[in-house]
């Protein structure tokens, strides 16, 4: 049985300047000649991601780095559509943040949770800078035993570079994860740096840049869980068509 190449929608503002979105095609070519992993990869401008219909038929949403987005509310809808939809997720950097916007809004019922980047004025600031930029800087993660972390990286302990200055207030912590929300990562600080939720196919956040790790030319096992997702929710819905076909 031949299955289709796996539809992946890259949201995001893409930009030369932004060092991550100019490694994408080297790390596709590199999924799809090391790993045997073809994705068909779209941009889609956070603009655009809110749209009705915007995300449909993807297999795969990677929220990629660039804050501020264009639209903050794009960027959150494109998290809503794939926890809600199951359709798998990453998040990186800036998309960690949104990842966490989304679930305190839409989970927590925190309606005003708002970045500290684009609304520093806001009450319920659940994105605030870090204690310690992050910009330009490389440090070691903690992953939680038996997460889905552990699972893609295949160790307890990594190392891996960043390009951010904000993070998740440690004061919504608690409530982010009654309701839910697993933080599987720290930083040796206890700084929280990887998130995940439980019970969906693949949902995984990190405020480190996997794209970024190595020269480009081997994907970080961040990107090739992702991929990997993909092709699986891929194979599903095409098996799903086939058995309504029949």
């Amino acid at each position: 049985m031949t299955y289709p190449t796996p539809r992946v929608a890259l949201v995001g503002d893409r930009s030369p300047a932004v060092r991550s979105h100019a490694r994408i095609p080297g790390l596709l070519d590199a999924l799809a000649t090391r790993d045997q992993l073809v994705l068909d990869a779209y941009w889609i401008p956070t603009e655009d991601a809110g749209a009705p219909g915007a995300l449909d038929g993807f297999d795969a949403i990677w929220l990629l780095p660039g804050s501020p987005y264009r639209s903050e509310a794009g960027a959150v809808a494109a998290v809503r559509t794939a926890r809600e939809r199951g359709i798998p997720f990453l998040g990186t950097c800036a998309g960690f943040q949104h990842a966490v916007l989304e679930y305190a809004r839409d989970v927590c019922g925190i309606g005003g949770a708002a970045h500290g980047e684009s609304h520093p004025a806001e009450d319920d600031l659940v994105i605030v800078p870090l204690s310690c930029s992050l910009v330009g800087h490389e440090g070691a993660v903690e992953i939680a035993p038996g997460s889905l972390a552990e699972r893609v990286l295949g160790t307890t302990r990594t190392l891996e570079r960043y390009h951010c200055a904000y993070g998740l207030n440690a004061a919504y912590l608690d409530r982010l994860r009654e309701h839910g929300l697993r933080f599987s990562g720290v930083d040796d600080e206890g700084d929280l740096r990887v998130l995940e939720l439980p019970g969906h196919p693949f949902f995984l956040a990190t405020l480190f840049q996997p794209e970024l790790a190595g020269d480009g030319t081997l994907a970080h096992p961040v990107l090739r869980a992702l991929a990997t997702a993909a092709v699986e929710h891929a194979n599903a819905r095409d098996t799903t068509t086939e058995g309504a076909r029949a």
